[in-house]
């Protein structure tokens, strides 16, 4: 069955209409960005969060909020509009707002369908079809698709020589064998669909050399990896500031509190490998050195949707005094990153009105670990965004 068309739709802006397809579209996130859109798109708040909003970027081009429609894969099955009582009663969403969207969210839930589990099946080439259909089927009713994935941290996962090409992933799925993990089936779906793609958490995604194969066959753009919402921004703010002021920083602790589906998910040792490598790494590409320190993510069932980061840096000034910096961060997980997977969603269908492809390295601002860039201080992330937004818009106007 075809979705239905947008309800909000009408007279449509310059960036055409966008279909949002969420992988963990019944998760916190994608529902709080679903709330968010809708009440967005219906002048009930503002774009408070919102990067498209900055006032230095050239928003020429893009989807108007009015113009987007939400669908999604989920393996949960509690409805959006329950959901959204749970992001009520953790003081995530305003009760108030939940009810004046909730329409928005019955269209939306009519629009998801059930997703693919690790070990559910053994024909993995059948998954990604049948998921690859649902894309299809919903982009019937807009301009373009970009498929967004914010479900849970999957482990490290190696997809080995079976996906070394496209050519040798489909010989292996014709002996049986079903080398992706499910991040890697919805990314491959996303492309075989014709959709672009973001990939908000560390999962491999469509960081896999086949897929990244089929996307360049297919001209599509993609971009990822890991939002980059709290702790991880702070510090990509404050670790060139040493950097620039030649401040020696011997060790710097990270301690992560969070409750959540986030938080269950990474109490996982493997799970929270993936993540905590992509915090990493950044650190000392920024610092040019390794640096010492424990990283620890630590689930709190009590704290829900919110989380708390506690750094501890210890630094040498001038003829080696000792000093140390502390900070501490607390914020909303969903709230954070809601508005930051509407920005992407909407960059990246811009990207694909002006035929851009292979992965979107100027969205290394929102993430931790950006593909197609090594760059991760913020200032210059922010430049580079600025200038990519403008030569977009220009290319839409022309």
């Amino acid at each position: 069955m075809a979705p239905s068309p947008n309800p909000r739709t009408g007279d449509h802006g310059q960036g055409g209409t966008l279909g949002i397809w969420f992988i963990g579209a019944r998760g916190s996130l994608a529902t709080t960005a679903t709330i968010g859109l809708s009440a967005l798109a219906a002048h009930l708040t503002d774009e408070t969060g919102c990067v498209c909003a900055h006032p230095d970027l050239d928003a020429r081009g893009l989807p108007a909020y009015a113009d987007i429609v939400v669908g999604g894969h989920d393996v949960d099955t509690l409805p959006l509009v329950k959901q959204a009582e749970r992001l009520v009663a953790g003081g995530v969403v305003p009760g108030i707002l939940a009810r004046q969207v909730a329409a928005e969210l019955e269209a939306t839930e009519a629009r998801l369908r059930p997703g693919v589990r690790h070990g559910d099946s053994t024909d993995q080439r059948a998954d990604v079809e049948r998921l690859a259909h649902d894309i299809r089927e919903f982009a019937s009713a807009v301009d373009r698709v970009v498929v967004v994935d914010v479900s849970s941290t999957e482990p490290p996962h190696d997809a080995g020589s079976d996906a070394a090409s496209w050519a040798g992933l489909e010989a292996a799925w014709a002996a049986g064998r079903a080398p992706l993990s499910p991040s890697s089936v919805y990314a491959c779906a996303a492309v075989l669909a014709g959709a672009g793609y973001v990939a908000f958490t560390p999962s491999p995604g469509i960081d896999v050399p086949a897929l990244v194969e089929l996307a360049a066959d297919r001209g599509l753009p993609y971009a990822g990896s890991d939002g980059k919402t709290g702790e991880t921004l702070v510090k990509s703010a404050l670790a060139p500031m040493f950097a620039t002021r030649s401040l020696a920083v011997r060790s710097w602790t990270s301690i992560n509190l969070l409750g959540g589906g986030d938080g269950s998910t990474l109490s996982d040792p493997a799970a929270r490998e993936s993540k905590t490598s992509t915090k990493r790494s950044g650190l000392e590409s920024m610092l040019g050195h390794p640096v010492p320190g424990p990283m620890h993510i630590d689930y709190v069932e009590d704290l829900g949707d919110w989380k708390t980061a506690w750094d501890h840096v210890r630094f040498d000034g001038f003829l080696g005094t000792r000093m140390t910096m502390q900070f501490t961060w607390e914020g909303c997980d969903s709230a954070l990153a809601a508005p930051l997977v509407l920005d992407l969603a909407r960059l990246t269908a811009r990207a694909m009105a002006v035929g851009e492809t292979g992965p979107l390295a100027a969205l290394g601002f929102f993430f931790k670990q950006p593909i197609g860039s090594q760059e991760h201080r913020l200032a210059q992330q922010w430049d580079a965004l600025l200038a990519w937004s403008t030569e977009c818009a220009d290319r839409v106007t022309t």
